[in-house]
């Protein structure tokens, strides 16, 4: 389980496809407090470190991961967003992240207001519903508040103190962008279904 709070931005320096995906990535963490095994997520993406050097650690990606995520557009020098696992008296400062991804969806509209920045999101009409003004989501591992939905499109606020410490300062028209829904508008939605 994860927070959704960004503390690290790491670097993918090496790529090699083997039976599975295998990355390289460089980070500022001390690896010597990282355990083989250790779940880390890397994009939002929950995966597992299975080799540690002074100044990274390699995970190993299954097709399937890489075919539900922005895995596919990882390059060596791309930069990604990495938190540890939560345990048990961290604090919670974002909401309960699973590091299971939904959907990947696409950012449409970027707006700066002040020195904050406005993006707009599109997702797939199925998830839309589990999106609520106010709630919560986690976009590429950071969790973030939506301020508006229409049909199957949201908005985000970034601050500029996320845009600095995440890989959101380099955001483009286009990017696409791992999401996961809250836990807990699913299961409320899901409570309803049953009714």
């Amino acid at each position: 389980m994860f927070t959704g709070i960004v503390t690290d931005m790491g670097e993918i320096v090496e790529l090699e496809q083997r039976g599975d995906l295998r990355a390289r990535i460089k980070t500022a963490y001390d690896t010597d407090g990282i355990d083989i095994g250790a779940s880390i997520a890397c994009n939002g993406v929950c995966l597992t470190a299975i080799e540690l050097g002074p100044d990274w650690f390699d995970v190993e990606i299954s097709a399937e991961s890489v075919s539900k995520t922005n895995i596919s557009d990882w390059s060596v020098g791309h930069r990604v967003n990495l938190e540890r696992a939560l345990k048990v008296g961290d604090e919670l400062g974002g909401h309960i992240v699973s590091g299971h991804v939904d959907d990947v969806v696409e950012i449409v509209k970027i707006v700066d207001e002040g020195d904050s920045t406005r993006v707009t999101f599109r997702t797939s009409q199925p998830l839309s519903r589990f999106i609520a003004p106010k709630g919560s989501v986690t976009l590429d591992g950071t969790s973030l508040t939506v301020n508006e939905v229409e049909g199957v499109e949201f908005g985000v606020n970034f601050v500029p103190h996320t845009k600095k410490v995440t890989t959101w300062g380099t955001m483009a028209i286009g990017d696409k962008v791992n999401l996961e829904v809250d836990t807990m508008a699913r299961y409320v939605a899901r409570l309803n279904e049953t009714r």
